[in-house]
């Protein structure tokens, strides 16, 4: 009698099963089937979305963000300034090319409203400044000889000397003497200028359209001399008073003046390219630029030295200077008509809008009354469809949609 053939483990029939299931899936066909549901609360809801998607299109994405047109950001821009114009503080007369850092004309300057001042500064040796960190002092042991603070105004003796003003004493220094707030002056220079006058020239270029423009009107070369800046009637007549520069950027001149602050000037260049070359015009807007709200760091100020001779030695002058530091940015984008662009998004909202349909298939198989129903009408499996006059196959749906012409069923 012959031995009977061990059965093979169940987990490996499992798996072959599996397999041969996955495997004859891989090969099926799937067809949408259509099924009209006389259901008028899903219909509006269907057509609300339909609506709302549409709506999104047409209107956001076309009008308002214009996606037909094929975009460039960051137009290509040189900016030029000058300013003009004089003032005067309690000790002098004030000309441009003394409140005007950096003389340059470039697209970032600082006008100077407010100095203090340390003349006859000379190398030698002094009290420290009373603001420096450990400088205070009661005796010479107090100070160390050759020590050097990064915050202070030179190389410690070793020394403790008697202030410049009140009865403490500071560790003496070997630097520039006298030290800064020991001897300093300040002056204002900010009575006259709100009346400061600014040109600021700019010129773009988008170099993807070959499209430039500038922000002067041409015209008689008189214009300029004559006119300033108003939004309806001297668009491109870029002088702008520093006092109405300040006024727009929501500050207070005397306050500003005083400590110092950032302003800054923003020309946006958005350009709709489809349109004329006239329609492509700057707008202009101010806004103070460094937190004024921060104690720690409100205010702008700068220091710079004049260095002369005395008999023979080098002297200077040092300045701290406060003022209103003008950054003047550029930026604004340029739009023009473009297939590509166009026929992307016409494609996108028309598949968006079959979100619609997953939507009120979503509702109609989960939350409807007859959503089994439902689901047996809307899938159906079938196997290979015989030939006419061969009746239907062993595996074949009964289902009478499937004899339907135009493969359609309504419920």
């Amino acid at each position: 009698m012959a031995a009977a053939e061990p059965k093979p483990p169940a987990g490996a029939a499992t798996a072959r099963r599996l397999a041969r299931s996955c495997w004859s899936a891989f090969w099926d066909y799937e067809t949408p089937k259509v099924i009209v549901v006389k259901n008028r609360r899903l219909g509006v809801v269907y057509r609300l979305v339909q609506l709302l998607i549409l709506l999104y299109f047409v209107w956001y994405v076309f009008i308002v963000q214009k996606s037909y047109q094929d975009r460039e950001t960051g137009p290509e821009s040189s900016v030029i300034t000058k300013v003009k114009g004089i003032t005067s503080s309690e000790h002098k007369v004030w000309d441009v090319e003394e409140y005007v850092k950096p003389p340059e004309g470039g697209s970032v300057f600082s006008i100077i409203t407010r100095i203090e001042v340390t003349p006859s500064q000379t190398l030698g040796t002094c009290p420290e400044s009373v603001r420096v960190t450990n400088a205070t002092c009661d005796s010479d042991e107090d100070c160390e000889a050759g020590h050097l603070d990064m915050l202070g105004n030179g190389v410690r003796t070793g020394r403790c000397v008697p202030y410049y003003h009140g009865v403490f004493k500071t560790c003496e220094v070997s630097g520039w003497c006298p030290v800064e707030d020991g001897a300093s002056v300040s002056q204002f220079l900010g009575k006259m200028a709100p009346n400061f006058t600014i040109l600021i020239k700019n010129s773009i270029h988008y170099p993807k359209f070959q499209f430039s423009k500038g922000n002067i009107e041409n015209r008689k070369n008189g214009y300029l001399k004559r006119c300033t800046f108003d939004e309806v009637s001297h668009l491109y007549c870029p002088i702008f008073k520093l006092g109405f520069i300040v006024e727009q950027a929501g500050e207070n001149f005397t306050e500003l003046a005083h400590w110092g602050g950032v302003i800054g000037v923003i020309i946006n260049w958005d350009c709709d390219l489809d349109l004329s070359a006239s329609k492509c015009n700057p707008k202009y807007s101010f806004r103070r630029l460094d937190p004024k709200h921060i104690p720690a760091s409100s205010g702008y100020n700068f220091r710079f030295a004049k260095y002369y001779k005395i008999n023979g030695s080098t002297t200077r002058t040092l300045i701290k200077a406060y003022g209103v530091r003008i950054d003047v940015i550029v930026h604004g984008q340029a739009g023009k008509f473009s297939l590509i662009p166009t026929i992307i998004n016409l494609a996108t909202a028309l598949t968006s809008i079959g979100v619609g349909s997953f939507l009120c298939d979503w509702i109609l198989l989960t939350f409807m009354n007859k959503n089994k129903v439902y689901s047996h009408k809307k899938f159906d499996k079938m196997v290979d469809v015989p030939e006419r006059g061969t009746g239907p196959g062993p595996g074949a749906s009964q289902d009478s949609t499937l004899t339907d012409p135009r493969g359609l069923a309504q419920l």
